[in-house]
């Protein structure tokens, strides 16, 4: 099948022997890496738990990176065949998008802020303009420049001072989501000296326009401290605010839309708890708004001489709350919003005249307002009966204007401001998709498939109508994720239309574990029912057959992150469903992790999966985690992804995934790691390295299916 000769150096890695060979091969005689084994032995609950990559952690190990340069290289071979598909999709992708763009400003006092790109750089540019649209530009950061001689750049806070001089930012370099504060002088466009090196990237300022608070992580990669600096001063003098002791608990730090107060909000997957300190005053101490209990959690918005508070406390999917700035415990909460079993609500936005709720009913997202001078309440209609939105930015507290993005599985995303006195929209910007895009030739649905215990699950689906054959020979790609409350939302993406345009249907399987259905569907896919996260995923696959929309051999699954938990799990219970599988940065060594606290994120995600420490979660975990349930089977072709220096789910975990895939599975099918050496759990940073990796996706389930053009 591969016949392309090549010259190229392939690396032997096997038993601590790293060997370079120098020779010309042909794809089909290039033998997959082999890991180095090294096993370590633990048990646990009188279950012996033998771990023969826990090696590949060490990635200061020359051994280790050799094998995951070996994994590349391989992977590089036995996709080069296909080079000229991925160079097409590439082509395709970047000839979609407006190159040269520019986002709709966002009035803050004087100014409108804005973005824009430009055709050949990689990165946003950010400007503004005082008093009018067509005032003189001002570039306040060029990533561009920023990102030179680097191979990585991330933008994490964007703050400009209360008085418009100055601006707070942070960037990674890595990947590793360990952010820089930097201050600009925006009159100058010089960086003040102040520096502050290891931080979360959240931070704020305080209405002197000097004084700066931000947060740190411990070495867990939890934020667990937060700093008040005061500009000019070095770092090593900032003052500890607040230290987060619990194990268990994130903190963040956020200024409130009325610019009043600053809110420390400290959290774990079940509890929250909120602390306030007046933004004019910001040497005084934190106040608590309510403390911790377990299980509730909070959110707290200003107005006026009041908190609005939204609480999950005696209602599963929220409700809201009024309560005094004064005396603001909960012994003062006076309900403005019931609860309503089946209508959660996301996200409260207070403007000076308005309640704006963000909700989810029936599996879709609403917007409900309400007016405080008259009380009235209404709903915003959205067009089409598959669709989502996204907040916007809405820096203004007053005013009757609403922004938001509206788009659909068929339609671009468009930006919208709602005027909340009349309810009249007008359209500010709909996303250019270059290349002739015609959304009429498109359609989308939303089916239910029937799961294991009866639970009917949403399944959204998009095709190019001409090539929806209804007889089981199209391919399609079924995406999944199904955790923290997430919702995969029926997002537009003009990356898509590259498989649309070939006649693959795609679907997103809103499985239980996400947040799409309400609270209670969260929380019949986490902790000890997590198993219906994937019994669900397998329903839709099997549903999906069951239509006509495709078959098994043409049918592609896709998750990232606790999504490609999702996909490793399904491998192993159902590998024969599946044609072609990609995952994406996975969870897949669910027990390792969930036992070692020094790793980030794991004593605070036990309330997501179960503490394995605890015998009914260690079992009920090792029932499904994809590492360690490997079996001498036949697996899928896959794609499997990582990032060297993410943070968020460790690059050994995939590595050690593929080793043990390697050495156990009986098929010949195609098993790819690649590595991303310079980059972290989102990828590449740069808008067209984003585009090549998406194409490189692309391309191996285009390849994997039959696909040459």
């Amino acid at each position: 099948m591969y016949t392309r000769n090549r010259q190229r150096r392939t690396w032997l890695v096997s038993a601590g022997v790293v060997l370079l060979v120098s020779l010309t091969i042909r794809a089909q005689d290039v033998t997959p890496p082999v890991a180095p084994i090294h096993p370590k032995v633990d048990t646990l609950f009188g279950v012996e738990l033998v771990d023969n990559y826990f090696c590949l952690r060490d990635r200061d190990n020359p051994e280790v990176i050799a094998y995951l340069e070996a994994e590349n290289a391989y992977t590089e071979a036995m996709m080069a065949h296909a080079k000229g598909l991925e160079e097409k999709i590439y082509r395709e992708l970047v000839g979609r998008i407006q190159e040269t763009d520019l986002s709709v400003p966002v009035k803050r006092g004087e100014y409108f802020y804005y973005y824009r790109e430009e055709e050949g750089k990689q990165y946003r540019i950010y400007c503004r303009k005082k008093g009018g649209l067509k005032a003189p530009e001002e570039v306040l950061l060029d990533l561009n420049r920023l990102a030179e001689g680097k191979a990585f750049l991330r933008l994490g806070t964007f703050e400009v001072s209360p008085d418009h001089r100055l601006l707070l930012y942070s960037t990674d370099v890595k990947g590793n989501e360990r952010y820089t504060l930097h201050v600009r002088d925006l009159t100058t466009g010089e960086d003040y000296p102040d520096s502050i090196p290891n931080t979360t990237g959240d931070a704020v300022w305080a209405n002197d326009n000097r004084t700066i608070f931000y947060t740190v992580p411990d070495e867990a990669w939890r934020p667990y401290k937060l700093y008040r600096h005061t500009l000019g001063q070095a770092d090593r003098e900032d003052a500890l605010v607040f230290h987060e002791p619990d194990d268990m608990f994130w903190m963040g730090i956020r200024r409130t839309k009325s610019n009043a107060y600053l809110i420390l909000s400290l959290g774990s997957n079940t509890t929250t708890e909120e602390w306030f300190l007046d933004a004019d005053r910001p040497l005084d101490s934190f106040r608590v708004i309510e403390p911790r209990r377990h299980e509730i959690e909070y959110s707290v918005s200003h107005h006026g001489d009041d908190f609005y508070i939204l609480t999950n406390d005696d209602a599963k999917d929220f409700r809201v709350m009024k309560t005094p700035v004064s005396s603001p415990g909960r012994a003062n909460w006076v309900e403005v919003v019931p609860h309503r079993l089946g209508r959660k609500i996301d996200f409260v936005e207070l403007f000076s005249d308005y309640l704006v709720l963000y909700q989810r009913e029936n599996g879709l997202r609403t917007i409900t307002i309400t007016r405080f001078s008259t009380g009235e309440r209404h709903q915003v209609n959205f067009p089409e009966p598959v669709y989502t939105y996204s907040r916007g930015e809405n820096p203004e507290y007053e005013g009757d204007v609403l922004r938001f993005t509206y788009m659909s599985l068929v339609t671009p995303d468009a930006v919208y401001d709602y005027n909340m006195a009349t309810r009249d929209r007008v359209l500010r910007k709909q996303k250019v998709v270059r290349g002739g895009y015609d959304k009429t030739a498109y359609a989308s649905q939303r089916l239910f498939a029937p799961s294991h215990d009866g639970t009917r699950v949403p399944i959204s689906l998009v095709y190019r109508k001409d090539k929806l054959r209804m007889d089981g020979r199209n391919p399609l790609l079924l995406y999944g994720y199904g955790a923290y409350g997430a919702s995969m939302d029926p997002w537009f993406s003009t990356s898509r239309i590259s498989l649309l345009d070939r006649g693959f249907v795609f679907a997103i399987a809103h499985v239980r574990g996400g947040g799409e259905m309400g609270r209670q569907w969260y929380e019949d896919g986490k902790l000890l029912k997590k198993r219906n996260t994937f019994l669900d995923f397998i329903a839709c696959a099997e549903y999906l057959i069951a239509q006509k929309y495709t078959s098994s051999d043409r049918l592609a699954i896709m998750g990232g992150s606790a999504g490609g938990l999702l996909i490793g799990a399904v491998l192993n219970m159902r590998p024969e469903l599946f044609r072609v599988a990609v995952a994406d940065v996975p969870f897949v060594d669910i027990i390792n992790t969930m036992l070692d606290e020094t790793i980030p994120l794991t004593a605070i995600e036990w309330e997501e999966w179960g503490n394995p420490h605890e015998e009914p979660y260690f079992r009920y975990m090792l029932s499904y985690s994809p590492y360690d349930n490997v079996k001498p089977q036949a697996y899928p072709d896959m794609l499997v992804e990582a990032g060297l220096n993410d943070t968020r789910v460790g690059y050994w975990e995939p590595a050690k995934w593929v080793a043990k895939l390697r050495a156990t599975k009986t098929d010949d099918n195609l098993l790819l790691l690649k590595t991303n050496m310079g980059a972290g759990h989102a990828g590449a940073s740069g808008r067209y390295d984003r585009l090549k990796e998406v194409a490189f996706e692309y391309t191996f389930i285009l390849d994997r299916l039959g696909f040459t053009e």
